[in-house]
């Protein structure tokens, strides 16, 4: 293949350096940028942070690991190992008379000294601290113990602080 001179200069076409394109470029390169994140913005749906899921994952294992524990009598294990988050869903949702997210998916995790790493599904509700600097598990209450009729009853539990 011959070789370009060193004075030779690709040459644009000339709708490239015509006024409309300029004006066009002008136009769209803005709107390309911004509405990413200003379609991010409307959603109102923020996803928690990974170790937010993290931490809410182990908790509720280390609750329910607690209660099963607690009915049969024997000792709780250790904390679990939650590895690989996948969020597959995500909703806003009322925890009481705060806002509050749903989000499922599916996990990896191993109980404290198994080496055996489970691939799961969850389902997690998650309530955002006043000052928006924390979150919380919410649990929907079983028993028939609500306010009112009709209203679902919550337990929430504070995330771990992780140091």
């Amino acid at each position: 293949m011959p070789a370009l001179p060193s004075d030779a200069q690709p040459k644009l076409p000339s709708t490239w350096t015509s006024g409309w394109w300029r004006r066009l470029l002008s136009w769209l390169l803005p709107l390309v940028v911004v509405l990413p994140f200003a379609l991010v913005g409307c959603s109102g749906v923020g996803q928690p942070p990974r170790s937010v899921l993290l931490q809410a994952l182990e908790l509720q294992i280390q609750l329910t690991q607690g209660a099963i524990a607690d009915a049969l009598a024997l000792e709780s294990g250790g904390i679990p190992e939650v590895s690989r988050v996948r969020v597959s869903q995500q909703e806003s949702v009322r925890i009481g008379e705060a806002k509050g997210l749903r989000v499922e998916g599916q996990f990896d995790w191993r109980l404290a000294g198994d080496r055996i790493r489970v691939d799961s599904p969850f389902e997690l509700y998650l309530e955002r601290g006043e000052r928006r600097q924390s979150w919380r598990l919410a649990r929907p209450r079983g028993d028939a113990g609500t306010a009112s009729p009709g209203v679902q009853a919550w337990i929430t539990d504070p995330l771990p602080l992780k140091g």
